[in-house]
């Protein structure tokens, strides 16, 4: 009598974080755009017009795409800026690394979504535990001031700037691009760990 062993079913991959979700439907620039929506639903920063501020009295994120965006504008600076430089930062940048050693994106220099990515993500929309926003950017928001600032309506955002004019963001040097904008300090640590996407504080940027 022959005794059939069956191969144990493969353990159901865990649900995306959501700046990784953000990441693979839109990229760096996509992610930046999140982490603003969500710091300003959670009061965290304020944005009026082109222009984001975090707000002092607030407690600090514990995400550390969250902590960079707070760090760039302890005072009002322009929202172009502020996502064009977390977009460029470490800490997006070290999500990228992260879901493409996990076989999400491949490795060349302009990261796509691979098949299993692509998998993950529509899982992801089927589910419907993730803000819409951060699958479809800030198109998905309701009408409003924010919406209108981050689709182009204020300040032409609405996409990542083309390539070109980033670079040219870079030679200009960051007091060119926001003269009221806060240089971070180089060589700070880059938590590597998924942060709370929605939680309050205690985190240490």
């Amino acid at each position: 009598m022959r005794t059939a062993f069956r191969r144990p079913a493969s353990p159901a991959p865990r649900a995306l974080e959501p700046y990784d979700a953000a990441y693979l439907a839109g990229g760096p620039w996509q992610v930046a755009e999140a982490a603003l929506v969500a710091l300003g639903e959670r009061g965290t920063v304020t944005v009026r017009a082109t222009r984001v501020r975090a707000v002092e009295e607030a407690p600090r994120p514990d995400h550390p795409v969250e902590c960079a965006l707070t760090g760039l504008c302890p005072r009002s600076a322009s929202v172009v800026y502020v996502l064009t430089a977390v977009s460029d930062g470490p800490e997006v940048a070290e999500i990228g690394r992260r879901l493409a050693s996990q076989g999400l994106l491949t490795h060349r220099f302009r990261r796509r979504p691979t098949r299993a990515g692509r998998r993950r993500l529509v899982r992801a929309r089927r589910d419907g535990t993730l803000p819409a926003y951060v699958l479809d950017g800030p198109s998905a928001l309701p009408d409003g001031p924010l919406r209108r600032t981050l689709t182009g309506a204020g300040v032409g955002v609405g996409s990542a700037p083309p390539s070109v004019f980033r670079r040219r963001l870079v030679r200009m040097g960051t007091r060119a691009i926001d003269p009221d904008a806060v240089v971070p300090a180089s060589g700070h640590h880059v938590d590597t760990g998924h942060g709370s996407f929605g939680g309050g504080g205690g985190g240490d940027c």
